[in-house]
């Protein structure tokens, strides 16, 4: 970050939280974070941005996460095509190329957790699902003590995969633009970081607890601009939904029916959260406004809500507070650098007009399972005074 230009949050981000993912998952990381700092992408007012865009595809350590991205994307546009999207791929399978790269990852490791799970079993006459899990153990290590079904293994990894890595790194990537946008909050929230943490300790699951003003500062992120912002459940049976209209008749949903909810409309609605709904203040988790939430937990799903909310909410809290914490004990400010965008991630100038968020965005929100920023999301961030550590 001392070149002068600005760096790529998102890429960066994304590069964390994929090595994080498969840390936890397979027991190894995947090499996402082994990439000198010159052949990371360049921002487009850079004079080597076009070399750094070919470069860039061709890293050995983008390999596995572009492959991952394509696939993703091959997938969404299959789920907005419906039940004629195989029309599409009469002569050919689109994520089939991708999904060989995943699968060369992924696949090794199903199959050696699978060996050594029978191996120890044979060893001390253990049966399937009841062995005990050590801690030291990946996700994977876990799952294969409950079946050995390679292919129910190989599909559960790559769902925990999607949904460890994307969402955190959208949330945190949202976050540290909000904190761009919003310098006085950024100050308060580091502050914070210092008192209870201090410059250079990792902090521990204690610490975190303490940090009550970034979990506001998280929530709002999460509501403002949610990583998923709409979602589809499907009615196992029957169901009777209120009417919007007071005066008309309740909606009937039959069994088996698919319902979108738009979590970021929902969160960002007056009617639910007020006249302030589309302002980013994550002091609304923390004084009176915070009861609009306690009266209705339903509108505030970023991790969906009741029997079905996502069983990875408290890991993801403490990954992007983990994360947040150590950015913010080495860099005591972001600015966002719209000269880095580049075209096609710029916003256009009639934005300004519009209502509610859009009116104030400054990136181009891009949806393929989970939200991003469309051209990267571009900071300079300065160092840590000497005096903090």
């Amino acid at each position: 970050m001392g070149t002068g230009y600005a760096i790529d949050f998102q890429d960066l981000i994304q590069r964390t939280t994929m090595a994080l993912a498969t840390e936890f998952l397979f027991g190894t990381a995947v090499n996402s974070l082994q990439i000198a700092v010159e052949d990371l992408p360049q921002p487009y007012n850079h004079p080597d941005y076009q070399a750094s865009v070919e470069a860039f595809s061709k890293n050995p350590a983008n390999e596995f996460s572009e492959a991952f991205l394509r696939a993703q994307t091959v997938a969404a546009e299959r789920d907005r095509a419906g039940w004629i999207w195989p029309l599409a791929e009469i002569f050919v399978d689109r994520a089939k190329k991708d999904m060989k790269t995943v699968n060369s990852f992924v696949v090794p490791f199903v199959e050696k957790a699978v060996k050594n799970n029978e191996e120890r079993n044979k060893v001390n006459g253990e049966v399937q699902g009841k062995r005990e899990v050590e801690d030291d153990e990946s996700f994977l290590d876990h799952l294969v003590s409950q079946t050995s079904d390679k292919t129910i293994l190989k599909d559960q990894a790559l769902n925990l995969l999607l949904a460890g890595r994307d969402t955190i790194a959208a949330t945190t990537t949202f976050l540290f633009y909000l904190l761009s946008q919003h310098p006085e909050v950024s100050s308060r929230l580091r502050a914070e970081v210092l008192e209870h943490v201090g410059p250079t300790k990792r902090p521990t699951y204690e610490d975190i607890k303490e940090l009550r003003y970034l979990r506001a500062v998280i929530n709002e992120t999460l509501r403002v601009l949610p990583p998923v912002p709409w979602d589809v459940r499907q009615c196992i049976n029957g169901a009777v939904f209120p009417s919007p209209d007071p005066k008309e008749k309740p909606i009937y949903v039959p069994p088996e029916a698919a319902v979108v909810y738009g979590a970021l409309m929902m969160q960002t609605s007056e009617d639910l959260w007020g006249p302030d709904a589309a302002e980013f203040d994550p002091d609304r988790w923390i004084d009176d406004r915070k009861q609009r939430f306690i009266a209705n937990p339903f509108i505030f799903v970023p991790f969906n809500a009741g029997p079905r909310i996502c069983l990875g909410q408290q890991l993801a809290y403490n990954e992007m507070s983990l994360i947040v914490t150590r950015f913010l004990q080495a860099f005591s400010s972001f600015n966002f650098d719209e000269a880095a965008i580049p075209p096609e991630g710029q916003v256009p100038k009639n934005w300004a007009n519009g209502k509610g968020r859009k009116a104030k965005e400054r990136f181009r929100p891009k949806v393929i399972l989970t939200m991003s920023s469309e051209g990267g999301m571009w900071f300079k961030a300065k160092a840590a005074e000497d005096s903090d550590n």
